[in-house]
């Protein structure tokens, strides 16, 4: 193990090299690294044309110069293979603008993928993806059309008449890692790190590739000062260590360096969660919370499911189930915001990959995600609108292998305002955009699948509730205030069937007082 600065890059990264760059959103980014390729391509024009592989990509959601923005300069990336590629406003843009081929794989996949490429085998043999976007018939991964210009990344193929999808391995050059401590014998904990992503299964693919493992920590410390339990990887794998800069040592851009309440190290009252507001995203939340049982584990999305884990805080039953995030924790309240993919009191944190194992095989009882279109076969698609791309996430792996799934948003978007007073939902500004379409512009959820394999798919929004079925979507439940017709029927673009037993939606959820919920 060597230690390095970040001037050091330029000689360690070569032109075309395949990186593997750990980090999720606002978690675990190493910045310093990442930065300094971008100061060396920017002073040298070199590394160019790499390809750059991650999970969720690093970002915080904006065009600020942090994350995988610093790596969207024309020439310096040459193809990418991630499963979320927006966190970083620019570079996303990029990808949509068509700057360099991107592909975008299922969260479960990739991580899987990091662990055949160490294992030298052929790729990732899986249902998942089958009939979204990733499935070969459709779009093949292909997140822009200079993909579709390349060698696919994916497969489909027959295993005793069973239809299967195989995502290919290819060999890396880099891995980048964020972890918390290096000791002097190069041994790596990632103590202080809200999540154990893909840091392992990177560095072991790089170095099982002939590659090389570069690791930014906050601190040095002496030889044999760590546990061994604490070293997730060992100093055999690691080459170089990159000591960063105290304001990048964590790579969490909207909290403090280090919370131990996000690590196991402590835990805070749940009392001291702030309570949300009584809006439209508190109506969506506290309509699905009503569809939980007591012990369920269930996966909570980015975005507005996580007003789920607030209204659980709330009423009192956080300790009644078990909300799981996909990068690893279970039990505790899942972060929302940029900070996604971390928990407050988890109760226990694996790596992401050993997270989709359980997922993958159904150990989830429920999943509540978001959505942002919807067709009228039941479709959902929540990673691309136009030039905007975002990849799916783990979104793909969840959806496909839980047997009970809400998606959650309100019922149209863009400018649209409501205030939820006297028990009603009243709609001051109508959106400018509708969700419910004739055609979403890519599958990320495949509604066949779902009837094949006899899922349970509810839509909650703000003021409607549909449920899947054979035939298409129907309309189950309407909220107080709501007109059938000017509200919901006049804000898609198709007729769902209509349930002869239409409901309204409970009272209390448009109460502000607590809805004292039972599960």
């Amino acid at each position: 193990m060597r230690i390095i600065k970040a001037h050091d890059l330029r000689n360690l990264i070569h032109d075309n090299d395949t990186v593997a760059i750990s980090g999720s959103g606002g978690s675990g980014s190493a910045e310093a690294i990442i930065k300094g390729i971008s100061d060396s391509f920017v002073k040298t024009g070199h590394p160019k044309h790499l390809t750059v592989t991650c999970g969720i990509s690093p970002g915080n959601l904006t065009n600020d110069e942090v994350g995988m923005n610093m790596l969207a300069k024309k020439g310096l990336v040459g193809k990418a293979i991630c499963a979320h590629l927006g966190m970083g406003r620019v570079f996303g843009n990029a990808i949509g603008n068509n700057q360099f081929p991107a592909f975008a794989l299922p969260l479960g996949v990739i991580n899987h993928l990091y662990r055949a490429i160490a294992g030298h085998e052929l790729g990732v043999i899986t249902k998942v993806g089958l009939n979204t976007f990733a499935d070969p018939r459709i779009e093949g991964c292909c997140a822009n059309s200079k993909a579709k210009r390349l060698k696919p990344i994916v497969e489909l193929i027959e295993i005793n008449g069973y239809e299967q999808l195989l995502y290919k391995s290819f060999p890396i050059n880099v891995a980048v890692i964020k972890a918390t401590y290096a000791d002097e014998e190069g041994n790596i904990s990632l103590e202080h790190e809200a999540v154990i992503g893909e840091q392992y299964n990177m560095a072991i693919a790089a170095h099982n590739s002939g590659g090389i493992v570069i690791v930014e920590v906050e601190k040095i410390v002496p030889k044999d000062s760590l546990r061994a339990r604490d070293v997730l990887i060992h100093s055999s794998l690691v080459d170089y260590v990159l000591v960063s800069k105290p304001n990048l040592s964590l790579g969490d851009y909207n909290m403090a360096v280090y919370r131990p309440e996000i690590t196991g190290d402590k835990k805070i009252p749940l009392k001291d969660i702030k309570v949300r507001p009584l809006d439209n995203r508190k109506v969506c939340g506290r309509r699905s919370a009503m569809e939980l049982s007591k012990g369920n584990v269930v996966n909570l999305g980015v975005g507005m499911p996580d007003s789920v884990a607030n209204v659980c805080a709330e009423e009192n039953l956080s300790d009644d189930i078990f909300l799981s995030v996909e990068s690893g924790p279970t039990g505790g309240v899942p972060i929302g915001g940029v900070a996604f993919g971390g928990a407050i009191n988890p109760e226990s944190v694996i790596p992401t990959a050993e997270q989709f194992d359980a997922y993958n095989g159904g150990s989830l009882d429920m999943a509540i995600l978001g959505l942002a279109e919807v067709d009228a076969e039941g479709n959902v698609n929540v990673s691309k609108f136009g030039t905007r791309v975002t990849g799916p996430g783990g979104f793909i792996n969840i959806t496909q292998n839980t047997k009970k799934v809400i998606f959650m948003g309100t019922f149209t978007t863009g400018q649209l305002k409501e205030k939820i007073k006297d028990g009603k939902v009243n709609i001051l500004n109508e959106g400018n955009f509708k969700k419910f379409v004739k055609k979403v512009q890519q599958i990320t959820f495949s509604a066949k699948n779902a009837i094949k394999n006899k899922q349970n798919i509810l839509y909650v929004t703000e003021r409607a509730v549909f449920r899947l079925t054979a035939k298409g979507l129907e309309l189950i439940e309407i909220a107080p205030g709501i007109d059938l017709n000017r509200d919901i029927l006049n804000q898609m673009e198709f007729k769902p069937l209509i349930s002869p037993n239409l409901k309204e939606m409970d009272k209390r959820i448009f109460k502000e007082n607590k809805m004292n919920l039972k599960i």
